[in-house]
């Protein structure tokens, strides 16, 4: 019988990049896959192009999945605190076709590329998107989930 898969989380919210690095390097991660809307970021070196770079430094390739991040209302209510809005947007943003897409090819990622890492911003796992996404590849799959989290400044 096979093993399961690993899938982990991370979010990088108070954390600096080179924390989120070591965090990753050290579970053994070999792909991060980034499910923010919007790469851009104000914390440093985790805007999209800045965050690649140092990955692959550390010979960890980075997926960006557009289609898995927020829609602006979710966002909205996770700053808000309103996580049940929160799940219900996010949960009806799951069935529009590019975001079942791109979880197909996530879940394709997780069975073949090596333990891989959801990356969003919010610490908490409890209160981001990626918790769902990576409950559902857990549910449909079989896949391991483990919370990374790494040191706070």
């Amino acid at each position: 019988m096979a093993r399961a898969k690993k899938l982990f989380t991370i979010g990088y919210e108070q954390t600096p990049q080179k924390a989120v690095l070591d965090e990753l390097q050290g579970a053994g991660v070999k792909l991060l896959v980034d499910v923010r809307a919007v790469t851009s970021s104000r914390r440093p070196g985790f805007s999209k192009n800045q965050l690649a770079a140092a990955l692959d430094e550390r010979g960890i390739a980075y997926v960006h999945l557009k289609a898995l991040g927020t829609p602006k209302e979710g966002r909205q209510a996770a700053r808000s605190g309103d996580y049940p809005a929160l799940e219900k947007i996010y949960a009806a943003h799951l069935k529009k076709p590019e975001a079942r897409q791109e979880m197909d090819e996530l879940a394709t990622l997780v069975m073949k590329a090596g333990p891989v890492c959801l990356l969003c911003y919010e610490r908490d796992h409890r209160h981001c998107h990626r918790r769902m996404i990576a409950e559902i590849i857990q549910q449909r799959d079989g896949a391991k989930t483990e919370n990374l989290a790494p040191r706070q400044v």
